[in-house]
């Protein structure tokens, strides 16, 4: 089975500031994307699955996303979680291409 996706032009690279998150909603879904030092961004879901922190709220340190409520780090490639029995949150493409910023999620 092939999951169907969309990709969308979310911003442009100079809409995100280095090392803090922004909150989008794209196709229903919230997201939260960061832009790091180097200028690489990444897109996870917009909650922690831990207790729904508003991860666009949190910062950005090297490549982990901190959920501003209890400091849990998601890393932005994958959505993994520094923590044990803390299920991973969701991660999503991102390309940028001539300084605007794409991003590819599942429709829903």
């Amino acid at each position: 089975m092939t999951a169907t996706v969309t990709r969308v032009a979310l911003c442009t690279l100079d809409d995100l500031p280095t090392g803090l998150g922004r909150a989008f909603e794209v196709g229903g879904r919230s997201l939260a994307v960061f832009r790091g030092r180097e200028g690489e961004v990444f897109a996870v879901d917009g909650k922690c699955p831990h207790k729904g922190g508003p991860l666009a709220d949190g910062m950005l340190i090297g490549t982990q996303i901190v959920c501003p409520l209890h400091a849990f780090r998601f890393d932005g490639r994958s959505g993994a979680c520094d923590q044990e029995s803390v299920c991973p949150t969701g991660a999503y493409p991102v390309e940028v291409s001539n300084g605007q910023v794409f991003i590819t999620v599942p429709q829903s």
